[in-house]
């Protein structure tokens, strides 16, 4: 890790230096401390540990030379280190630029969100389902004043960390986003939007690229416990989309996302089909309207003393009776089982300026058919974070 991290850093240098002379180079610090306090309520509760922890902790460079920017991020989490956002990007002119590195390339509105800024406090169950954390890749993006679109190649999430003789052995994909925005004065942004992407199969360890795992753990970052979790393999492919909905009226917002998934099979099984769905209410108690930000095709930070409240509905199905099933003597056997979520949360947001927020969080899950833990869950969550 540590021979990762001065390469990294190796290269950051080498990039700012290829630019011409005559710009000014401007390299910036960066961080965030995310602190977190929890207390859960569930028949299952041995399996919930409440407890307060530090679930993020990020130190970083971001550069900026001409008409290109450089990024580095190292976070520390649950006792290990690890590469964040190494990305290079170089702006054709303000509506168009070119990423390559590893960071998390745009699919659906939820993406357009870092992880601190959430308004949610965690991602939707969902949303950690159906998308993958970092690709290592290349991203085109074109932010104009009425339509936003982007498209990437990458390869599967593990290359960031492959040892020399598995770099000939990696998944590929593709992934776009596309919107449409007539509208984004403050307090009237209304926009709408599609994501699609394909990808094939993952390392199984063994060398086999065959398997897609999707899954994701109870909306809490203190204690972690798999809340849905699918395992597909003699997988062919994969292809998904994502329709996105975006509308805010003077201090109301809505945002709206549904994800399906098909997972084609081999040797003429049943094909694996997940889906599902969240949609988020955000209200500002205080601070004025809702504004807009171009640059990500999202609803802006609210600013300085302002109070928010968001309500979230999730749903996320990863069970499917027929995916996997062959005929053996006229007898169906397989089945994947993954489990099924339903979720319910209310998340109050102080942010108390630009470097600090306060969030307190009540969030119910109900996790079924198949899934790992099949329980009620109710969390009771607060976090103060700092980002600089």
């Amino acid at each position: 890790m540590t021979k990762q991290l001065i390469l990294s850093a190796l290269a950051l240098a080498s990039v700012c230096g290829a630019a011409q002379a005559e710009d000014k180079l401007t390299v910036t610090p960066m961080g965030r401390v995310l602190m977190d306090g929890a207390l859960y309520a569930s028949p299952d509760k041995e399996n919930f540990k409440d407890g307060v922890g530090v679930p993020d902790v990020r130190l970083g460079l971001k550069a900026t030379y001409g008409k290109w920017d450089a990024r580095i991020d190292v976070g520390y989490a649950y006792g290990k280190v690890g590469l964040k956002d190494i990305y290079v990007q170089y702006n054709f002119d303000d509506e168009n630029a070119l990423l390559g590195g590893s960071f998390i390339h745009q699919y659906g509105l939820m993406t357009a969100y870092s992880s601190s800024w959430k308004p949610c406090f965690d991602d939707p169950i969902v949303n950690s389902s159906f998308m993958a954390d970092r690709h290592l890749g290349i991203e085109y993006i074109h932010s104009g004043k009425k339509f936003f679109a982007s498209a990437s190649a990458h390869v599967e999430p593990q290359s960031i960390i492959l040892t020399p003789n598995q770099t000939n052995h990696q998944g590929y994909g593709f992934l776009t986003r596309l919107v449409c925005r007539p509208a984004t004065e403050p307090g009237r942004i209304f926009q709408v939007g599609i994501s699609g992407g394909f990808l094939t199969p993952q390392n199984d360890g063994e060398g086999r690229h065959n398997v897609f795992s999707l899954g994701s753990n109870f909306p809490t970052s203190v204690d972690k416990v798999s809340a849905v979790n699918a395992e597909m393999g003699n997988a062919m492919n994969q292809w998904k989309f994502s329709p996105e909905l975006m509308v805010a009226y003077g201090p109301v917002a809505l945002e709206a996302q549904y994800y399906f998934n098909r997972v084609n099979m081999r040797h003429d099984l049943h094909n694996f089909t997940g889906m599902g769905a969240y949609g988020m209410l955000r209200g500002l108690l205080s601070g004025g309207d809702y504004k807009y930000s171009a640059k990500d095709a999202r609803i802006a930070e609210p600013g300085k003393g302002t109070f928010e409240l968001v309500l979230l509905y999730n749903y996320t199905k990863l069970s499917d009776r027929k995916a996997g099933v062959a005929r053996v003597r006229d007898h169906e056997i397989c089945g994947i089982y993954g489990g099924d979520a339903n979720s319910l949360s209310a998340t109050l947001n102080y942010y108390i300026n630009k470097y600090m927020t306060a969030r307190l969080n009540y969030t119910y899950t109900h996790t079924f058919n198949g899934a790992p833990l099949c329980t009620d869950f109710n969390g009771f969550q607060a976090r103060f974070q700092i980002l600089f």
